[in-house]
């Protein structure tokens, strides 16, 4: 951490970033709710609509880059950018509660070193996923000098420095959780599936694996079982059993486009 005047070690700031593109509808509240970040900084990948208005006019600092090349590079570009001794990756479609807020302040203040993980509160389709079991937990906060880079031409992930004492960062939780309004209309829904089919797609390609209309099946039925039944999207009325059923058709679609579009999937990851 850098020094104060006097001598004193200056408190840890914080950087809130985000990648946009075309938010104009949610983008305001996301960033409304970080407005206590020293720094909130936006990566704006082109948009057409008025995202970076709205950004600017909430006080973020704007930096457009609409020569897109994947999620990693835009990542990089927010690192780049980025003057907080922490930094926390926060999406377009999320909002930080009070309670998410103060929490993640007090991680800052007290200077703790490490990476911390986020997990979900879903909204969708206007409603609150109030007795859903999201389990899936991400990489959000991190020391700023601990993060080398981030890399993966699909799936991006960060690439981590080690402590002082050469160990590697320690991954830590938080236990606030984070709003995502993950789908606000069936029709939004539907546009976005192509988009996640084939990032899943390419991502599984990388790897070597193969695709199929059986393995489709299996992963799908296998997808909505578990959100359904066993995270409780039953419990959640007309708007739980969308949820999970286009999480479920991703899942078939995925393999499908990797079996019969494999040899277009590097041409088809879109924003």
């Amino acid at each position: 951490m850098e020094q104060a005047a006097g001598g004193a070690a200056a408190p840890p700031t914080l950087t809130v970033a985000v990648l946009t593109y075309n938010e104009a509808q949610r983008i305001g509240e996301c960033l409304a709710s970080a407005a206590f970040a020293d720094q909130l900084l936006v990566v704006d990948s082109g948009s057409d609509d008025d995202t970076v208005a709205i950004a600017r006019r909430l006080g973020a600092e704007v930096h457009s880059h609409p020569d897109w090349q994947g999620f990693a590079v835009q990542r990089n570009r927010l690192l780049q950018h980025a003057r907080g001794d922490y930094i926390f990756f926060l999406d377009a479609d999320e909002v930080m509660t009070p309670a998410f807020a103060q929490e993640l302040r007090a991680i800052v203040q007290s200077g703790a070193q490490g990476v911390w993980t986020i997990r979900w509160r879903m909204v969708a389709f206007g409603s609150e996923l109030r007795w859903f079991r999201a389990q899936t937990r991400i990489e959000r906060l991190f020391v700023r000098r601990l993060v080398s880079r981030f890399s993966g031409a699909v799936h991006e992930q960060a690439e981590l420095l080690p402590l002082a004492d050469g160990t590697p960062p320690p991954r830590r939780h938080m236990r606030a959780r984070l709003l995502h309004y993950s789908r606000n209309t069936v029709r939004g829904s539907l546009q976005k599936l192509t988009q996640y089919v084939m990032l899943g797609a390419a991502k599984r390609s990388e790897r070597g694996k193969r695709g199929g209309v059986l393995r489709g099946l299996a992963s799908g039925t296998s997808m909505f079982v578990r959100l359904y039944v066993l995270q409780l999207g039953f419990l959640c009325g007309g708007a739980g059993f969308l949820y999970c059923l286009f999480v479920a058709l991703e899942g078939f679609f995925r393999y499908a486009a990797l079996h019969y579009d494999r040899d277009s999937l590097t041409e088809r990851v879109i924003r």
